[in-house]
């Protein structure tokens, strides 16, 4: 069972420190007093309904995350609404990289569906992104169309 009680006070502390907002800066946002927001992430008072849904929307977060998700659980902190950490995979031998379950099921990807492969080589911040080819071509304009077999086509 999750532990809002826990779980809130984590939950604001960390993304009020992401945002590098001070505790009178959310008050102000939210509309309530700086010492409720000190209490808010001591855990000595709950938000009510109406102010979590402020601070979920502040924050970009759900509702359901600010108030069930549980970072020591799952090892990371809350992500925004919408975006996933899924874990980390290995690089096999040839190249090849399984997805996790998680991210297929929450993607709703399938055998045969095609991804574009996004690289950026700067040595300060090198990395892959995986896109949908027909996401990738939309966002591009049509710029890329006929580069890819859209839809694994």
């Amino acid at each position: 069972m999750n532990n809002s009680k826990r779980n809130i006070p984590e939950n604001l502390r960390h993304l009020r420190a992401m945002r590098r907002l001070s505790q009178e800066e959310v008050a102000e946002i939210i509309g309530v007093t700086r010492q409720a927001v000190a209490k808010w992430e001591n855990g000595d008072s709950l938000p009510d309904i109406t102010n979590c849904e402020a601070l979920a929307d502040l924050f970009d977060v759900s509702l359901n995350d600010l108030v069930r998700y549980n970072a020591e659980q799952h090892g990371y902190p809350i992500a925004p609404k919408n975006k996933h950490i899924f874990g980390t995979v290995t690089i096999g031998e040839r190249g090849q990289i399984v997805l996790p379950k998680k991210a297929r099921d929450t993607l709703n990807m399938q055998p045969g569906d095609t991804l574009v492969v996004l690289g950026d080589s700067n040595p300060l911040s090198p990395g892959i992104a995986l896109v949908r080819d027909e996401i990738f071509i939309r966002m591009t304009g049509g710029a890329a169309d006929g580069l890819f077999k859209v839809g694994g086509e």
